[in-house]
């Protein structure tokens, strides 16, 4: 199993950040991760923008979306900046994507948010064809009427990652992509609901096996913090909570919410839960850092502290 790091988004002065960023993934990097996952909040950086900052300043690390919402683009825009993120890395970037939540895409944009997964799949008919350019893009769908010449291709294969929670959106994930990128989804979940689903698709569509990309945040604490870890990861993290698409894969597993989901405890406790995730049928961890302390002087060493272990857990299950 591959373990990764999620870097970004933070609050925070926005002129300060892409420092932090790349500081972040020039850690992970050097610790020898294997990758770092970029999230797309609303309210955040451009994740494919941070994505090309990275890919400058890095060599080997594979840089990925977590995950870039289908939405609020059209398909030919997306590709073009994943293209050109994608010769910025030097062809490092996995692309993930997905349909996103009602709470973003209605509430906020104020689009509509009707059948996503038929919307899912006639994105990804255009999508996977401006990914195979240069060349005329022409695709025509339910959803899009597309004549449209591509003058850029990409410089190496790009793997594409669909957000998949239920069992359509996991079959279009097996069928179409080159596995999931996860969140609120625990051992039990992934392993009675996603994996098995998942990977039927992608046999019978005669793909390779799918990577499954497992979002958890981590804290290293001692045993007796481990509560208030858990509470400060639902009080940070807690929010997305809300979406319906989350609450049913939660009642896939036995996690009740984030707090569940987060790997606390010592270096031990954490190499045993990262264990039962591979064991699950996790091919990628994205870890969440969650420092645990009063002050800023405590924060910052609690997370030099987990970094240290983290790299040191990534190596050994490699």
């Amino acid at each position: 199993m591959r373990v990764g790091v999620m870097i970004g988004p933070e609050r925070g002065d926005s002129s300060k950040k892409v420092g932090r960023m790349i500081d972040d993934v020039l850690w992970a990097e050097e610790a020898g991760l294997d990758t770092a996952w970029i999230p797309q909040v609303p309210t955040d950086f451009d994740a494919l923008i941070a994505v090309s900052l990275m890919g400058a300043r890095t060599r080997r690390i594979e840089l990925g979306t977590a995950v870039v919402p289908l939405q609020a683009q059209h398909p030919i825009a997306l590709a073009r900046q994943a293209l050109s993120a994608q010769a910025a890395t030097g062809g490092r970037l996995t692309l993930g994507v997905g349909p996103s939540h009602h709470w973003i895409v209605r509430d906020m944009l104020g689009l509509p948010y009707e059948k996503p997964a038929a919307y899912t799949r006639d994105y990804l008919d255009v999508l996977d064809a401006a990914l195979r350019g240069p060349g005329d893009v022409d695709v025509e769908n339910d959803s899009f009427t597309v004549h449209n010449p591509l003058g850029i291709g990409p410089v190496a294969r790009m793997p594409v990652m669909v957000a998949a929670l239920g069992p359509v959106m996991l079959k279009i994930a097996g069928e179409r992509a080159d596995g999931t990128v996860l969140w609120m989804a625990d051992e039990r979940a992934v392993a009675d609901h996603v994996a098995p689903r998942i990977t039927k698709a992608a046999q019978e569509a005669g793909r390779p096996a799918p990577r499954i990309v497992a979002g958890i945040p981590v804290c290293l604490c001692r045993p007796s913090e481990v509560d208030a870890a858990r509470e400060r990861a639902n009080r940070i993290l807690g929010e997305a909570e809300i979406s319906p698409n989350y609450q049913r894969l939660l009642d896939t597993g036995e996690a009740k919410d984030v707090g569940d989901l987060c790997a606390a405890g010592d270096e031990e406790a954490i190499a045993a839960r990262f264990r039962r995730f591979r064991d699950a049928g996790v091919t990628d961890l994205s870890v969440r850092l969650l420092p645990i302390g009063e002050g800023r002087e405590q924060l910052v060493a609690s997370k030099r502290r987990t970094r240290e272990v983290l790299a040191g857990i990534a190596a050994d299950l490699r």
